[in-house]
């Protein structure tokens, strides 16, 4: 039997992003880019969820597997009309909303 004190302890997103928050630069960083990242997260969850890859998500809206790359990396832009092609490719509704 493996050692499990080895194992490293889950980390929670949440908690860790509510941490860093807390701090003001990161705060500011967040709001300009950390939107991007949390639709790329969910993109990834959705696309693993439904055990498809990268290649096959790009196949199924008319783009490279390149491309599902940037896009799950947060480096990319997202336009509705693409988040729309990469929610009935996931068989996924998209929902936009604004909150105050």
């Amino acid at each position: 039997m493996k050692n499990k004190k080895n194992i490293p302890k889950a980390i929670d997103f949440d908690d860790v992003l509510a941490k860093e928050l807390k701090d003001p630069e990161f705060k500011k960083l967040f709001d300009e880019y950390g939107r991007q990242l949390d639709i790329a997260y969910n993109i990834i969850q959705l696309r693993k969820a439904k055990k498809m890859s990268q290649l096959e998500l790009a196949r199924k809206i008319g783009t490279t597997q390149s491309n599902i790359a940037r896009i799950e990396g947060g480096r990319q832009n997202f336009t509705i009309n693409l988040l729309q092609k990469v929610a009935e490719a996931l068989d996924s509704n998209l929902k936009v909303s604004f909150t105050n």
